[in-house]
């Protein structure tokens, strides 16, 4: 017999990550699905009444997502709430882990009042990436001191960093960047372990990376670096970000149900 979970009101706030970006679903707001959706998914069969909302917005820092998500986020009255924000601070270059988990902290402080669950991510172990391998001792400061943090407010660890499924790049979109579909998946179970919630999601074998010789693997870095590094550098030179003039993709907390191929895509 599966156990009923506790919650009926779940937001979920973020980037990039939590928006779910890198799994495309185009019956899905926003054209994307995600590891949230995914788990709200699996919340939604165990409860009757159960709402959900995803305020999350790809590129956001942490200052924008406290100023933009935090009070719209209280003001929809969640019993749990998952937070993930920091990850684009961390990856800029000169930025401190210390001053970004200060405001994560303030976040956090603000979300806890009136007593919600509170799911808080560390970032993925990076040194598989030959990308963000350079960072890998920044992202370990500043998810130490998220767990300090989670410590501090009785907050749940989704830790990633633990996570070693998701340290290969077949978890990964072409972008390198961002999580597919599997990578998704993948976090969706450890977020439904985490909250000791019973699920049928099941451990799923990334297909066997396609042998490539040295001058088909530069070939690839060249493209990758002409389609993504290069448009990634001119926004950050121009302050701009990917998600301006996006909005997010479930503003208030409502029903959460799979759409069946039948029905129309989400505009």
């Amino acid at each position: 017999m599966v156990m009923q979970h506790p919650w009926t009101r779940y937001v979920a706030l973020g980037d990039s990550f939590t928006e779910g970006i890198g799994d495309p679903e185009p019956r899905s707001p926003g054209g994307n699905r995600g590891w949230a959706d995914r788990v709200a998914e699996v919340l939604a069969e165990q409860t009757d009444d159960f709402a959900y909302a995803n305020l999350a917005v790809r590129g956001k820092l942490i200052r924008q997502i406290v100023d933009d998500q935090i009070e719209p986020a209280l003001a929809l009255h969640p019993d749990l709430i998952t937070l993930s924000a920091g990850g684009n601070d961390v990856i800029r270059p000169g930025t401190d882990p210390d001053a970004i988990a200060a405001l994560f902290d303030t976040a956090i402080a603000r979300l806890s009042v009136e007593g919600a669950t509170i799911v808080i991510f560390t970032g993925v172990d990076v040194g598989f990436s030959p990308v963000f391998r350079g960072i890998r001792g920044k992202v370990a400061i500043y998810n130490e001191n998220l767990r300090r943090i989670a410590k501090r407010y009785d907050c749940i660890v989704a830790d990633q960093w633990a996570l070693t499924e998701v340290q290969d790049m077949r978890m990964f979109a072409p972008d390198r960047l961002h999580m597919n579909s599997l990578g998704h998946h993948t976090v969706a179970r450890m977020v439904l372990d985490a909250l000791n919630v019973e699920n049928d999601l099941q451990p799923l074998v990334p297909e066997p990376l396609p042998v490539t010789n040295w001058r088909q693997a530069r070939v690839n870095d060249i493209s990758w670096a002409r389609e993504y590094l290069v448009p990634w550098v001119l926004r950050r030179v121009r302050h701009q970000s990917s998600g301006d003039h996006v909005s997010a993709k479930r503003p208030e907390a409502g029903p959460y149900r799979v759409m069946s191929a039948e029905e129309p895509q989400a505009d």
